[in-house]
């Protein structure tokens, strides 16, 4: 199923503006190398940190146990002490005395050793910190040259083809890929340009011998003192050379609509559609195809020609393909969930839910490939697709219960 209209006049030339994804409701979150890059320098700091408090501690432990027994014994006397717990004033036995000073002593180490294990884990946080700070930083600074590829990248897209890098610094993996891609950007820019002239050419030298050959047949249809079999046999290639005329404009038509917009303007869905309808009203009265439907404001950004192309093929198609008595085409717009949206149903024969995709290939029909049919070239639900996609959105088609289809174009609003 698919139609191309009578041929547009030549829309202006759009081309791709590069579509800023939705942002993360938190962007800080996401996981960039910068952040991974952070995260993997001060893991490995404190892996090494801790294997060095580790180390310390063990040392340390290890040089109070050697020698903690006092080298002394004390034969007779008193002791006092403010820290262990020894009788101040008491006169014990020789033993005893010795037995409290050593369990002192072993006590002062055991809470040397805490402290030296606390104030060490507070120093390893403290250097932790400072370990991701530095980290991050180290890190923004080494990929600071992806910042600026990715920025002129986006710039590029489509915009201005002749931008470069031109990465400055060191000879390393960054200035190659920096290298390599503005010798990418150079061959996409000969490409482009290459299929500019190429369009343009085709333009002139298709458009003109098929001017020239409806000038010559609508002359020759005129001569009022033609034979009957002459005339019948212009007007046969009259229709002919209006269909190739038609099959040039879509082509073209296809190959202009094929990059994304720069420059664009508030646009009605609303309002196109209407133009849409008036512009077919006349074919639908003549196949007794009523169209109805609720076209609520839909704002959009974007080309308002190729908008009007999208809505009028599909309800040119909607009214082509259809039941031949009591048929309807319904078309209806509206902003819904930060999206305009063009719904365009019709009713009309069965179409199997696997033949969907076909709809959508260029010069593919229900059921048909590439024959003749007076109800377009084949063209126009590809031309669709394609500007709705120049547009950053979509459009899909879904059988309706009964026969017909149901075409859904979603827009960013």
């Amino acid at each position: 199923m698919a139609a191309t209209p009578a041929p547009p006049s030549a829309p202006p030339k759009p081309t791709w503006k590069p579509g800023a994804k939705d942002e993360p409701p938190f962007p800080w979150l996401r996981p960039t190398i910068r952040i991974r890059l952070t995260l993997l320098y001060g893991g490995m700091f404190l892996i090494a940190g801790i294997l060095l408090l580790s180390i310390i501690y063990l040392l340390a432990a290890q040089a109070l146990n050697v020698g903690s027994e006092l080298p002394f014994k004390i034969v007779e006397g008193t002791v006092s002490s403010s820290v262990c717990n020894i009788p101040d004033g008491t006169k014990l036995p020789a033993s005893e005395l010795n037995s409290a000073l050593n369990d002192c002593v072993a006590q002062q180490r055991n809470h040397a050793l805490d402290v030296l294990l606390s104030r060490s884990l507070m120093a390893l946080l403290g250097l932790a910190v400072i370990a991701f700070a530095f980290g991050y930083a180290m890190a923004g600074r080494v990929l600071s040259p992806l910042g600026r590829i990715t920025r002129t990248a986006r710039r590029v897209a489509g915009t201005d083809l002749s931008r470069r890098i031109e990465l400055d610094g060191p000879d390393d993996e960054l200035k190659e890929l920096s290298d390599t891609f503005d010798e990418m950007l150079d061959r996409l820019e000969r490409a482009f340009t290459a299929q500019q002239r190429f369009v343009g050419n085709a333009s002139h030298e298709l458009r003109t011998p098929l001017a020239i050959n409806r000038t010559l047949l609508e002359v020759h249809l005129s001569d009022p003192g033609a034979p009957v079999e002459l005339q019948q046999l212009g007007k046969t290639l009259l229709a002919t050379n209006e269909r190739s005329e038609q099959l040039v404009e879509g082509l073209l038509l296809l190959a202009r609509s094929d990059n994304q917009i720069v420059e664009r303007k508030p646009v009605d869905l609303a309002e196109v559609a209407s133009q849409a309808i008036d512009q077919a009203r006349a074919e639908a009265d003549e196949k007794g195809v009523e169209i109805r439907g609720e076209r609520k404001e839909a704002v959009v950004q974007g080309n308002g020609v190729l908008l009007e192309r999208i809505a009028l093929n599909l309800v040119q198609n909607a009214i082509r393909y259809n039941v031949r008595e009591g048929g309807w085409v319904q078309v209806d717009t509206e902003a819904q969930h930060g999206q305009a949206v063009l719904v365009v149903a019709n009713t009309g024969p069965v179409v199997p839910a696997y033949e969907i995709d076909n709809l959508f290939e260029p010069f593919r029909r229900l059921r048909t490939e590439r024959t003749g049919s007076d109800k377009g070239v084949g063209l126009g639900l590809s031309i669709a697709r394609s500007v709705a996609r120049a547009h950053g959105g979509r459009i899909t088609a879904t059988p309706r219960e009964g026969g017909g289809l149901v075409m859904r174009v979603t827009l960013p609003i």
